[in-house]
C-alpha cells in the first residue's frame, strides 16, 4: 500500500515531462500531493495529466522566461490554493564543451535555463511560502556542481552556482520556515543521457565502470531521494548538497 504522505501538500516541479522532473512528479502523486508542472515538451506532461487529471495540472513553457514562470506559479496557486514544495528540476546539457569550445549563445543558454531559470521560480514561488511560513525547496544539482568532469565549462559552472545559491537561500530564509537542500545526481539513464548508449554504448560501459557502484540510476532512485527531503523526516537539513552518484564524487 503505497502511503499518502503528501496528501494536502501542493508541488511544483520544472522539467517534469521526462526523466528525473517526470519520476517525480509521478512519485508525489502516488503518495497523495497534487503537482503543477512547467516544461517545454507537452508530450510527458499529457500522460501525466491522462492519469492523474484531479491532481495535476500543467503550464508549457520555459523557466528562462519570465512571463512563463509567472503565469505557471499563478495558475498553480489558482489551481491548489498554495504551494508547499518546490523542485527546481528543469536543466540543460552542454555536450562537455570546454571553455573555448563555447561560445556566447551556448554559454548563455547553460546559464539561462540551469541558474537565471531556477532564480525566476524559486523568486516567484517563495513569497507564497513566506506568508505561511513554510516551504520546501529541492533544487536539481549535478557532481558538476562539487567537481569537475561532470559536464562542459557552462555545465559545471552552473551547477556550481546552483549549490551556492541553494545555501544562500536556506541561510536567508531559513528562519520564516523556509528549508532549501540540493541533489547532485551522477550517472542517471535519462533522455538527456540517451546519447551515452548510442550505437555501441561504450561511453555508457565507461561511465559504469568509473562509478564506484558499477552501474547507471534510474530516475526513479533521485525521485526518492526528493521525498526524502520533501518530507517531514528531513526536518533538520539545510542548505546542504546531497550527492546520489554511486561513490563517483568519493573517489
Amino acid at each position: 500500500m503505497v502511503q499518502r504522505e503528501f496528501a494536502g501538500k501542493t508541488v511544483f516541479i520544472t522539467g517534469a515531462a521526462s526523466g528525473i522532473g517526470y519520476a517525480q512528479a509521478l512519485a508525489f502523486l502516488e503518495r497523495g500531493a497534487s503537482v503543477y508542472a512547467l516544461d517545454m515538451d507537452e508530450k510527458g506532461l499529457k500522460k501525466l495529466a491522462s492519469a492523474h487529471t484531479e491532481h495535476f495540472r500543467y503550464s508549457k513553457g520555459s523557466v528562462s522566461n519570465q512571463t512563463d514562470v509567472t503565469e505557471a506559479v499563478s495558475q498553480a496557486i489558482d489551481s491548489f490554493n498554495h504551494v508547499d514544495i518546490l523542485c527546481n528540476t528543469a536543466g540543460v546539457l552542454d555536450g562537455f564543451a570546454k571553455t573555448l569550445d563555447t561560445d556566447e549563445a551556448l554559454w548563455d543558454r547553460i546559464m539561462s535555463t540551469n541558474v537565471k531559470g531556477m532564480f525566476f521560480v524559486t523568486n516567484a514561488v517563495l513569497p507564497h511560502m513566506l506568508e505561511k511560513k513554510s516551504g520546501v525547496l529541492v533544487n536539481m544539482a549535478s557532481i558538476a556542481g562539487l567537481v569537475g568532469g561532470g559536464g562542459g565549462a557552462a555545465y559545471t559552472a552552473s551547477k556550481h552556482a546552483v549549490v551556492g545559491y541553494t545555501k544562500q537561500v536556506d541561510l536567508d530564509y531559513c528562519r520564516e520556515g523556509i528549508r532549501a537542500n540540493a541533489i547532485a545526481p551522477g550517472a542517471i539513464q535519462t533522455a538527456m543521457t540517451a546519447a551515452d548508449f548510442d550505437g555501441d554504448g561504450k561511453i555508457a560501459e565507461w561511465v559504469a565502470e568509473e562509478t564506484p557502484a558499477g552501474r547507471w540510476a534510474q530516475p526513479e532512485e533521485v525521485a526518492k531521494l526528493t521525498l526524502y527531503l520533501a518530507g517531514d523526516a528531513s526536518d533538520y537539513i539545510h542548505g546542504t548538497v546531497i550527492p546520489i552518484d554511486g561513490g563517483w564524487t568519493a573517489k
